[in-house]
């Protein structure tokens, strides 16, 4: 599951700047819907794109921390069945996760109109410490 997680990861991050955005404004028109339908905010046809404008970066970079929070559950949890604990395994699982964010963002240099960030290094290592955070305290509480 590591792997395949890393996959799309990485395939996310090939896509070009502009397929990039869409897939992004596209997910924040979903959200933007979703909360109207609990919490209505007058969005009418005209100014939905405006909702859609304000909110995209902070969609954008709710995915990277989403994206690594599960990196950091499914990392924690590959090197917990491989036998390690406590302070280890949360070091070893940031460590990897980390190299990953870094690696991911260098790949993205060579991408059409992306480029890397050291922002969103630090954006995918908190989401992935979140991850191998609750990976931790469900390992924690299940042997307390």
């Amino acid at each position: 599951m590591v792997i395949l997680w890393m996959a799309l990861i990485f395939y996310m991050s090939a896509q070009p700047a502009g397929i990039s955005n869409g897939m992004s404004k596209g997910a924040t028109k979903v959200i933007i819907q979703a909360i109207n339908s609990v919490y209505p905010l007058d969005i009418e046809t005209n100014t939905l794109q405006d909702y859609i404008n304000r909110f995209n970066h902070n969609v954008r970079k709710l995915g990277h921390i989403t994206e690594y929070l599960i990196l950091g559950l499914l990392v924690a949890n590959a090197f917990s069945k491989s036998g390690k604990k406590g302070f280890r395994l949360i070091l070893y699982s940031l460590i990897f996760c980390a190299a990953y964010a870094v690696s991911d963002e260098l790949h993205q240099y060579f991408v059409p109109g992306r480029g890397p960030g050291v922002p969103d290094v630090l954006l995918d290592s908190l989401g992935a410490l979140f991850g191998i955070g609750m990976k931790y305290k469900a390992i924690r509480k299940v042997h307390l």
